[in-house]
């Protein structure tokens, strides 16, 4: 292997900006160093590049340094909370995949009370689409007669599934916010704002 010509040493740094590498007479390209961001995305906004309706998207609250980064998965117009982003392909598709599963948790409000009995039939799955979905985990974290406050815990991303599954049992999904990918949480980050994800995140759900 060679450096700008000459014969390198092993632990010899290089810079990739200006040295050139090569193996064998062939230059190899450094690996690509990607982006990855995450977003508590606001209500009233789509997640697309670009909306024909001209509604607001979620690329419009990113710095303006960001570049060419994708929304990775969905919350619809009416939802908010975590929200990645990368130029990850790879990490992107097994994120997204059915496949793997990878648990999304959700703080959900609902209209009034709601029955164990009714929670454990979401619990065990139900039709959507012709297709059950898979099991969910489901907890009541606050409750009185006017509204009933629960973390739903699926495995799956069928378009609006939350809000879908408690329509079956008579319940309108009236807040929804995502607040944990895996065991990655928000945190403290505010409404509206993006930040970099740091080394151990990005190895966290590499290797979910």
């Amino acid at each position: 292997m060679c450096v700008n010509g000459r014969t390198c040493s092993l632990g010899q740094d290089v810079d990739e900006k200006s040295d050139v590498v090569t193996v064998e007479g062939r230059k190899v390209a450094l690996p690509a160093v990607h982006k990855y961001y995450m977003m508590n995305k606001p209500k009233g906004y789509v997640c697309t590049v670009s909306d024909d309706r001209g509604r607001k998207t979620v690329m419009d609250l990113l710095p303006q340094n960001a570049g060419r980064v994708y929304p990775v998965g969905r919350l619809d117009y009416d939802s908010e909370g975590m929200l990645l982003f990368t130029d990850d392909g790879e990490l992107a598709f097994r994120l997204t995949h059915p496949k793997n599963e990878i648990t999304k948790t959700y703080l959900v409000r609902i209209e009034g009370e709601v029955s164990e009995q009714l929670l454990n039939k979401l619990r065990a799955g139900v039709e959507l689409d012709g297709k059950m979905t898979s099991k969910s985990k489901i907890r009541i974290v606050e409750t009185d007669k006017k509204y009933t406050k629960l973390h739903v815990t699926i495995g799956e991303g069928r378009n609006r599934q939350v809000r879908r599954m408690f329509e079956i049992i008579g319940k309108e999904v009236v807040f929804l916010k995502r607040i944990r990918i895996g065991e990655m949480t928000l945190g403290s980050l505010e409404r509206g704002k993006v930040r970099s994800l740091n080394a151990e995140e990005v190895f966290y759900l590499k290797n979910l």
